[in-house]
């Protein structure tokens, strides 16, 4: 009876220790989720599918390599149509998946809405897109960085293209009322008026995905306008300049990155001739940068679309925060993303106390023959 009870003892304790020794173990063999968050679908999938692909090479060469701290990384991709409505359940979503970090969202609206709920979750998120100032300037979402400038900067440049290169004294400013058009729009509208170099002829919203926009451009006539400064997104941005073009009108377009994608050309035809719209300087010089372009172009068959570079960038940031705080522990890598420098397409980065990246910044770029050239 005795020699019964003691084998039921060992047999227990030995139970007891395999449960402490799984339980122990388990989180470690647990893949880092990285989730991606954007439009991959719907007249912005073009803003939202590079950065799909950027964080597919990254992460797919960095667990060739063995993973970071010695675990796999695993991609979950949600699709939020860059609208706010869905992003808030899109990030619901990856936060029930039990990620570790977001890249994400694209659009500022989107990127909004979805931050509180990750803030909340303690997820730190970044961006390669959202270029909102609230977003980082506010002080409301610690969690949040991104690699490319805010839009107050975007709309000085723009703003002072208009008035030392151009020489305008008549300009107009529309935007498609959303978080990001608008508020890039307002900037340009301060920056116009503070210059009391050019008179604000016209100040106006219009309604993106509207079949017409006859009548905003007869205003943009009426003005008098040398240039439209345009703070919105490229459907409507060429919707506008074709209308204008076959009015016989030559009101030079003006306008951001969500206007700078091969997408609005390709629309836009022989009318987005001309053009002019800032974005996130040309890198293409740079060493890692041709590197990644040429493992688009190897993996996928093209040339990379827009925010790629700042979307390899994030996630090459995110991935080294992690290996430097040995840890996904929400405190340990967002003071890490803070601190750490790290090599990337756009430079050595690293980000400040608001999240913006140090070392980023914006040109100004024009349509000549069917492509976006970077003049300054």
């Amino acid at each position: 009876m005795k020699c019964i009870m003691n084998k039921s003892c060992v047999t227990i304790f030995i139970i007891v220790v395999i449960s402490l020794t799984l339980s122990c173990t388990k989180p470690d063999s647990q893949p880092v989720k990285v989730g991606v968050a954007g439009p991959h679908s719907g007249d912005l999938a073009s803003y939202g599918l590079p950065s799909v692909k950027a964080a597919e090479l990254v992460i797919n060469e960095i667990n060739e390599k063995g993973g970071v701290l010695g675990k796999k990384i695993e991609l979950l991709i949600e699709d939020d149509v860059c609208k706010p409505e869905l992003a808030t359940n899109t990030a619901t979503k990856l936060v029930s998946q039990n990620v570790h970090i977001i890249l994400g969202h694209i659009c500022s609206g989107a990127t909004k809405a979805a931050l509180g709920i990750y803030k909340d979750s303690k997820i730190p998120a970044i961006s390669p897109s959202a270029t909102n100032p609230a977003l980082t300037q506010s002080g409301d979402y610690p969690n949040f960085f991104r690699t490319i400038a805010s839009d107050d900067a975007q709309a000085k440049l723009e703003v002072d293209f208009a008035l030392d290169v151009l020489k305008l004294k008549k300009i107009a400013v529309l935007h498609d009322k959303g978080d990001y058009g608008k508020g890039l729009a307002e900037f340009a509208k301060s920056f116009i008026e503070e210059s009391g170099r050019a008179e604000l002829v016209l100040y106006e919203g219009i309604t993106p995905g509207a079949v017409d926009y006859s009548a905003v451009v007869q205003k943009i006539k009426a003005s008098g306008a040398g240039a439209v400064i345009y703070g919105g997104y490229h459907p409507e941005a060429s919707k506008i300049v074709m209308l204008m073009r076959k009015k016989k009108m030559d009101t030079i377009l003006i306008s951001d990155d969500g206007v700078k994608d091969i997408t609005f050309i390709k629309v836009a035809g022989e009318y987005a001739e001309g053009v002019y719209a800032t974005g996130p300087k040309d890198v293409s010089m740079n060493p890692l940068a041709i590197k990644a372009n040429e493992a688009h172009k190897k993996t996928y068959g093209s040339d990379p679309g827009a925010f790629f570079l700042n979307a390899y960038a994030a996630v090459q940031a995110i991935l080294n925060a992690i290996e430097k705080a040995g840890s996904t522990d929400y405190d340990k890598v967002t003071k890490a993303l803070r601190t750490e420098y790290v090599e990337t397409p756009l430079g050595k980065i690293r980000f400040d106390e608001k999240g913006d990246a140090i070392g980023v910044g914006f040109s100004m770029f024009q349509v000549k023959n069917g492509k976006y050239v970077e003049i300054n």
